[in-house]
């Protein structure tokens, strides 16, 4: 049965236009360039989105996890202003004070003459040593207790 058509519709139709029963060539060709811009704007957005934590991995290990946390809170909260925090915190190094609190802390702990609370390699070799005024390790010690003199 031969699709006849209409009396009054044009005789030259557009190549877009199907016969019934015939595959629509144009909207599948549409579903997929949709179906591709729309996942290609998704990983462009979520490529943007992670740039903080990407920047700053290569940072300490505190700083990446704020960030991170950063992030996530923007990308479920839609507040971009957490997303500014976290980029703003990639692009800073922040020192490490840590390292230099800690040799201070065992320095004074060393002068007042305090054990260490945990010992680290360079502490090791300073716990062997006896500690100055403890008279540990000094032969002479007992005989100061004893006698009151050297």
């Amino acid at each position: 049965m031969a699709a006849e058509l209409h009396p009054l519709a044009p005789h030259s139709l557009p190549a877009f236009i199907t016969a019934p029963g015939e595959t629509d060539v144009l909207m599948v060709v549409s579903a997929v360039i949709l179906f591709l811009a729309v996942l290609s704007v998704g990983l462009i957005f979520l490529r943007l989105h992670t740039l903080p934590e990407r920047m700053a991995h290569k940072s300490q290990k505190l700083q990446f996890e704020i960030v991170a946390v950063l992030g996530l809170l923007a990308l479920f909260t839609h507040v971009h202003l957490f997303w500014v925090a976290g980029l703003l915190l990639a692009l800073i190094d922040i020192p490490d004070f840590s390292g230099l609190f800690g040799r201070m802390a065992h320095a004074l702990e060393r002068i007042a003459g305090i054990a260490p609370r945990r010992p680290t390699r360079a502490d090791d070799a300073a716990a062997a040593e006896p500690v100055a005024g403890s008279g540990a390790g000094d032969p002479n010690a007992l005989q100061k207790v004893e006698g009151g003199h050297a």
